[in-house]
């Protein structure tokens, strides 16, 4: 195949741009905000998790709270009742039968005053905690947030500097000839790098140096004549067509 050595030369910039592409895939793969990401995610999951449990607990110690203030209002109507019989006439013997109701009514009640404050203690302690554990949560989020957004301006970095090489690659296309494009592709695609400078003896696609025999075959070549490292088979641009 023979190319222009000048058209030739343009595949230098062609595989310049392919390279920052490669690049831009490549750090793509491999965000940290991308990493960062995940694990501010699973540490929001925990957060919230946590939440959860302390919440349930909290809210068991509060249903409870309420049924023993339920109860223990009871026994003061009830107790109050009593009284109010007493206090109403009521014969000797059901005056007997109300006193040991308003000492039994009364034991009960000091049980259940004294499990009431336990309980609302208990629920106090939780209460801090539950707050404790509200703030992580927000926090974690507020986390989420700060790296997500990092990580789409940095995504949204590499679209522009992707589509900024996608235009440059399809300029330098277009001013290649369909043959000499085809073939730089094709060895782009299975070897990665698609053309290279031969520096001295050193191909600029491999970095490996030619031996003797190779470069008396590149000296004997003509200018416009397409040649190829025989290391790495990438298509070879001399300087000034040498």
């Amino acid at each position: 195949m023979k190319a222009d050595p000048a058209v030739q030369r343009r595949l230098l910039d062609l595989a310049e741009v392919d390279a920052d592409l490669n690049r831009v895939t490549h750090r793509r793969r491999t965000l940290p905000e991308l990493t960062e990401v995940g694990e501010a995610e699973r540490d929001l999951t925990a957060k919230r998790d946590d939440l959860v449990v302390v919440q349930t607990s909290y809210n068991d110690l509060d249903r409870e709270v309420k049924r023993l203030e339920g109860e223990v209002d009871q026994l003061r109507k009830r107790e109050q009742r009593d009284r109010d019989l007493m206090s109403g006439g009521a014969s000797p013997k059901q005056l007997e039968d109300l006193e040991r109701e308003l000492e039994a009514l009364t034991r009960r009640q000091g049980v259940l005053e004294d499990e009431l404050l336990d309980v609302m203690e208990q629920r106090e302690a939780l209460e801090m905690n539950v707050n404790k554990a509200a703030e992580a949560a927000t926090a974690a989020e507020e986390r989420v947030a700060e790296v997500q957004e990092r990580r789409d301006a940095a995504v949204a970095d590499l679209d522009t500097a992707e589509a900024r090489g996608t235009a440059s690659r399809r300029l330098i296309l277009d001013n290649v000839p369909e043959g000499l494009a085809a073939l730089y592709e094709r060895i782009r695609e299975q070897k990665g790098i698609g053309a290279g400078l031969l520096q001295g003896a050193r191909c600029g696609a491999c970095r490996l140096e030619l031996d003797r025999s190779a470069l008396n075959d590149l000296r004997e070549a003509a200018p416009d004549d397409v040649v190829r490292c025989e290391e790495c088979g990438a298509i070879l641009v001399r300087e000034s067509g040498k």
